[in-house]
């Protein structure tokens, strides 16, 4: 898409008009639903715009290649010396790790012929940056453009690129990241146990499904966490896929990291929205939209999130497939995880806003039932943890939780293909939701 300055008052209107064109052509790579994600015209004061291009102007590094992706998206091409991560001040110091000093020990299981698993598509267009053939050159990271409309739709600058707290922490229970309050709800599956815990690995099949408001968003994902659920100090480490609006300005399902050592309450971002991820990969984008998709009674598409700790430099790496490393989370980030889990949870988050008063049609997963099975519900499968011995270890022993299985549900079971598997998620509202 070629830039267009118009100095012309008159001139404006057109320039409107072009925009609405190339937002409703961009519009055709993926279903779109009928919800209007981009909020009413709202006035910026000058103080509040110089602060929010500030803000971009530290996020945004100056690119010696960018890439304009069909979905809309602006990728660009970062020197990785110069990427976000490193204006962190615990990382002012850090010599980035060109690769783990010792990666965990695979496991390699027989896979249904109907399940396409990303690490035998990495290296084509997955991502939809990858469409017309160009990536970012050796020596750099290809990172997702941000924008003011970007930071618009955030509540305020500080919320940008921020989960709200989901849980209240003076009321926590013994259950992991599971309460059902700020509209936070869950279908899980996760592992306590007296062992040390090193990382955790699953397949995860990729779905669209629909929001119905801005402020609302459905993601999977593997969590490593360690340290106090019922105070401020609980170390999170995330990563998986996700729909939400109001951070993408679409609903197009994306790759997506997470961290916080504070509870959500000031440290830690999607994504490489502030410092800390280290990205080593020059082909994969963080944030960018996947493709293709899992179908309903079609063909299903899967991708491998492992995460684990690095055994002599103490990072936490995140790899996708069998062999391919995205980046890691510096050791200094952390508290807890600076030695090691305590726990790992997999499974769906939605936020369900109760704006018309009644539970939204917010999607989780694939937007249908588990009892529905293959092909129609969303899975996570071969559930692995990596234990004191940098081994994966296959999981036989998972708790399930859902708090509202009238919206969202999820039910677990093992097979010699699959280990330790589940399906879940949901439509929402529905006759049996409340």
């Amino acid at each position: 898409m070629e830039v267009i300055v118009l100095a012309s008052n008159k001139r404006r209107l057109f320039l409107i008009f072009l925009l609405s064109v190339v937002l409703f052509r961009s519009q055709k790579f993926t279903h779109v639903s009928a919800v209007n994600y981009t909020k009413p015209h709202r006035q910026v004061s000058s103080l509040r715009a110089e602060r929010i291009q500030k803000h971009l102007n530290k996020i945004n590094k100056t690119p010696v290649l960018t890439i304009q992706s069909q979905d809309g998206d602006v990728i660009d091409c970062i020197p990785k010396r110069k990427q976000p991560a490193l204006d962190h001040p615990l990382l002012k110091h850090h010599k980035i790790q060109k690769a783990p000093t010792r990666m965990p020990q695979m496991m390699g299981k027989e896979r249904s012929d109907d399940v396409k698993e990303a690490a035998n598509v990495l290296d084509s267009a997955w991502q939809m940056w990858h469409v017309n053939g160009t990536r970012c050159p050796k020596g750099t990271v290809p990172i997702r453009r941000n924008t003011m409309n970007d930071v618009l739709r955030a509540k305020s600058l500080f919320d940008f690129g921020k989960k709200r707290r989901s849980i209240d922490l003076d009321r926590r229970t013994e259950k992991p990241d599971a309460l059902a309050t700020s509209g936070h709800e869950h279908a899980i599956a996760y592992t306590e146990t007296s062992s040390e815990i090193y990382g955790a690995k699953a397949t995860i099949n990729v779905w669209d499904p629909k929001i119905e408001e801005v402020n609302e968003f459905s993601l999977s994902q593997i969590w490593i966490l360690s340290g106090s659920f019922d105070g401020p100090d609980l170390n999170s480490i995330e990563a998986g896929w996700q729909v939400s609006p109001e951070l993408y300005g679409d609903n197009r399902p994306r790759l997506f990291t997470y961290w916080t050592s504070d509870s959500y309450q000031a440290t830690g971002c999607y994504n490489l929205l502030c410092s800390g991820f280290i990205q080593t990969n020059n082909k994969i984008a963080i944030g960018a939209a996947i493709s293709p998709l899992s179908t309903f009674k079609g063909n299903q598409f899967d991708i491998t999130i492992l995460i684990w700790k690095d055994p002599k430099m103490g990072n936490w790496w995140m790899g996708l497939g069998d062999n391919t490393l995205v980046g890691y989370w510096p050791a200094e980030l952390f508290t807890h995880l600076a030695d090691h889990a305590t726990t790992v949870e997999w499974g769906g988050e939605v936020v369900n806003t109760r704006s018309s008063g009644r539970h939204t049609t917010t999607q989780m997963g694939s937007g249908h039932f588990p009892d529905e099975g293959f092909g129609k519900s969303s899975y996570f499968r071969n559930l692995e943890i990596v234990d004191s011995d940098n081994s994966l270890v296959p999981v036989h022993d998972v708790k399930i939780l859902a708090e509202n299985t009238g919206c969202y549900d999820i039910k677990s079971s093992y097979s010699n293909e699959w280990g330790t598997y589940f399906y879940y998620g949901g439509p929402g509202f529905n006759p049996r939701c409340n």
